[in-house]
């Protein structure tokens, strides 16, 4: 089974909702825009139900070059991850 692309998506949710492809097209782009001011700035933002978006600072450590075995280190750094809420879990699962 392939997997639903965005123009599939906005289609879909056009026609689930009965707004027009536009209307749906902008408030996607208008709430992916406000997740990622909100992540910048709070460090999280909450899709109800879907789960949330969670700023994360990883400490350094050290690694391995898997090429040559070189151990290597790795700097700290920040990265994004998405939580699953327990209800998506469920529902999917």
């Amino acid at each position: 089974m392939a997997k639903m692309t965005k123009s599939q998506m906005l289609s879909a949710l056009a026609d689930k909702t009965g707004l027009a492809k536009k209307d749906v097209t902008n408030l996607m782009d208008t709430l992916t825009e406000m997740a990622y001011k909100e992540v910048k700035s709070a460090g999280e933002f909450v899709v109800p139900g879907i789960g949330k978006l969670v700023k994360v600072n990883r400490k350094a450590r050290m690694g391995r070059n898997p090429a040559t075995g070189q151990e290597i280190q790795i700097p700290a750094k920040t990265v994004v991850k998405f939580r699953v809420s327990k209800s998506a879990k469920d529902a999917v699962l």
